[in-house]
């Protein structure tokens, strides 16, 4: 029983020895002299800006991922549509036609969960971000009212003047 396994096990060893013998000999041909141009990171032939490692906003891989998830579920629809016109002649039309819009259905939901989560938003907002953003709350103590002012609140001439004549006009109205 083992004998049928040797076949295999001579296959692995020939190509482990292959890749070995690769590394080894193409490491004894080839010349070794590094200097920094050589060894510097290498930007498309343009001359390096900054550091190679730094951090970049994951949103392009988030936004890929999803990318590839709906691509990827989409492409099964493609055998149901070259089957469907064979299926509808069997009788069971209705029951793939329902069964496509039930896979659509959670792809969706999956869609909009994505939506709502705010993972399709190139800029997102932070809570707490003080650039506006539309999720911030506020810290600041809320305005106080100009008609719940305490006696001792210093409004200027020309405010208490004209809010004394809205006053008035709430009055009569």
């Amino acid at each position: 029983m083992l004998m049928a396994y040797a076949s295999v096990a001579a296959f692995f060893l020939v190509a482990i020895g292959f890749v070995l013998g690769s590394l080894l000999f193409g490491k004894l041909l080839r010349p070794s002299n590094p200097y920094p141009e050589k060894v510097a990171t290498y930007e498309c032939g343009e001359a390096p800006v900054g550091p190679a490692w730094f951090n970049f906003n994951p949103r392009f891989y988030i936004v890929a991922l999803i990318y590839i998830v709906f691509d990827v579920e989409i492409a099964f629809l493609y055998p149901v549509a070259a089957v469907f016109k064979r299926w509808v002649d069997q009788g069971s039309g209705l029951f793939a036609l329902i069964e496509i819009f039930l896979f659509v259905a959670i792809l969706m939901l999956g869609f909009v969960y994505v939506l709502v989560k705010g993972d399709l938003n190139w800029i997102r907002a932070i809570k707490g971000d003080p650039r506006g953003a539309q999720n911030v709350t506020s810290r600041a103590q809320p305005r106080a009212s100009l008609t719940t002012a305490s006696a001792g609140d210093v409004a200027p001439p020309g405010l208490a003047a004209g809010h004394a004549a809205v006053a008035e006009a709430g009055a009569e109205s």
